[in-house]
Order: structure tokens, then C-alpha cells, then sequence
């Protein structure tokens, strides 16, 4: 004969039954306000969050980490949106304008995770994008050797010195 196996008892069966209360019950209101203040306990408050000083440098360099990750990960038009231009800091603001309404739309996207890493990285968590659309910002990347000498010539002058001293081509 094959013995039977004892029935496991259900994790349902060793909770503990609350009565059941009408919506309509003092004891139900009563319930609802315990539940929001032990809600509310639960959440942060916002002036426990950190808002350490950063500079527009410390800014610049973890937007361009974020936008060389997302271009490792294949988002190739998102990093190009975020280096299209340099934002701007003002305050805890940062300023960065796109050319058109079609890449603020693309950006919107990633705002939020841009931000969250930017508070998180920079401890200040009254950081905040502001998109601006202004069509008549145009990409500053050189793309052939001769866009490229011009743009390091306007950076540093003394290379066209170097370039006619040494008899050199572009």
C-alpha cells in the first residue's frame, strides 16, 4: 500500500485574516487614514534630497559620459542629439537647444533618465532640462580635413604659421 502524502498547507492559510469592512464603515475610514500615514512615513521628503553645489564643467562632462553610452548601446541619434550643442547651466537649469521640433521630440525620451542620472551624479536634486527649439542652430562638426583644419585654425592661429614654415598640405 502507498501511503499518502500529508496536503502542504497553502501560504494563503497562514496569513492572517483581517475582518472585512464595509466602505462605508467608521471602522473603513479609519483604515484608509492609517494606511495614508503609514504611506506617508514610507516616502522620502523632498528636503531630505541632496542639492550640493556643481559646476558647468562637472555638468558637461557626465551629459557627454551619457551621451557616449547611449551611442555604445546603438542609440546613435540620441547621442547626436545631445552633443549637437553644448547646454548651457543656469542656476540648477540646463539650457540645451535643438534645431528642430522632431529631435526635441526624440530627446523628450531620454529626458527623465538624463536627469535622474545628472541629479544622482551630481547630488543635487533640483536639477532641471529645459528644451529650446531654435532652427537656426547648426551641427560645429568638421567633416572633411579641410572643415577640420579651418575649425583648429580658428581655435589656435599659430597653425597656420606652423603650416607654411613646414611647407605643409591640408
Amino acid at each position: 500500500m502507498v501511503a499518502e502524502p500529508k496536503p502542504i498547507p497553502s501560504q494563503v492559510e497562514n496569513i492572517p485574516q483581517q475582518p472585512k469592512v464595509s466602505a462605508l464603515s467608521l471602522s473603513s475610514i479609519r483604515a484608509k487614514r492609517e494606511l495614508e500615514r503609514n504611506k506617508s512615513q514610507l516616502e522620502k521628503q523632498h528636503v531630505d534630497l541632496p542639492t550640493e553645489a556643481f559646476s558647468e564643467t562637472d555638468m558637461l562632462l557626465i551629459w557627454t559620459n551619457f551621451a557616449e553610452k547611449k551611442g555604445q548601446k546603438g542609440q546613435k541619434i540620441i547621442e547626436a542629439l545631445l552633443l549637437i550643442s553644448d547646454p548651457k547651466l543656469d542656476g540648477t537649469t540646463i539650457i540645451h537647444e535643438l534645431p528642430n521640433e522632431g529631435s526635441k521630440i526624440e530627446f523628450e525620451a531620454v529626458k527623465y533618465e538624463l536627469t535622474g542620472a545628472l541629479r544622482g551624479k551630481l547630488h543635487n536634486h533640483d536639477i532641471s532640462i529645459e528644451v529650446i527649439v531654435n532652427e537656426d542652430i547648426s551641427s560645429k562638426r568638421a567633416f572633411t580635413p579641410q572643415d577640420r583644419y579651418n575649425r583648429l585654425n580658428e581655435i589656435n592661429p599659430n597653425l597656420e604659421v606652423l603650416r607654411k614654415l613646414f611647407d605643409l598640405e591640408i
